[in-house]
């Protein structure tokens, strides 16, 4: 699992910088790739997709904020659960937005978690070893397959 990266989506340099802090704190080996944008996650996406020899490169999982410039997080969930590859993508949707509405189209679009970002530097590597716990040492990802 260690050669498979993160991809975090966040369009705001200091979470992205307080998230690799945090990712570092945490012990977090996987590399976290970061684009800033929606648009940018999905060229990301089509570009792991499309990899010249052997399986497909996708991320082990993805990070997603949903307030994006270009494209949102809820634009970008719903072409990974419709793209014939990325569909078993997992998607942990990590925000600022606690309101209901949010989180129920978030996962009516098939994300896998939701999380309200911790304010505090100290909450965010606390959430950042979980993750590591949960979705790197624990869980079963889904298979990814070209389509």
């Amino acid at each position: 699992m260690n050669d498979f990266p993160i991809l975090l989506v966040e369009d705001n340099p200091d979470d992205a910088f307080l998230m690799q802090r945090a990712w570092k704190t945490a012990g977090v080996t996987q590399r976290l790739e970061v684009v800033e944008d929606g648009q940018q996650a999905i060229a990301y996406l089509e570009r792991s997709r499309q990899a010249e020899a052997g399986p497909a490169t996708l991320p082990l999982f993805v990070l997603l904020d949903l307030k994006l410039p270009h494209r949102s997080g809820f634009e970008v969930l719903e072409w990974i659960r419709t793209d014939s590859t990325c569909r078993t993508l997992l998607v942990i949707v990590l925000t600022s937005s606690s309101e209901r509405r949010d989180i129920e189209r978030c996962y009516q679009l098939g994300a896998n978690s939701y999380l309200v970002k911790p304010s505090e530097a100290k909450q965010l590597a606390d959430l950042a070893g979980c993750l590591k716990q949960y979705w790197i040492n624990h869980n079963a990802p889904p298979p990814l397959r070209q389509g």
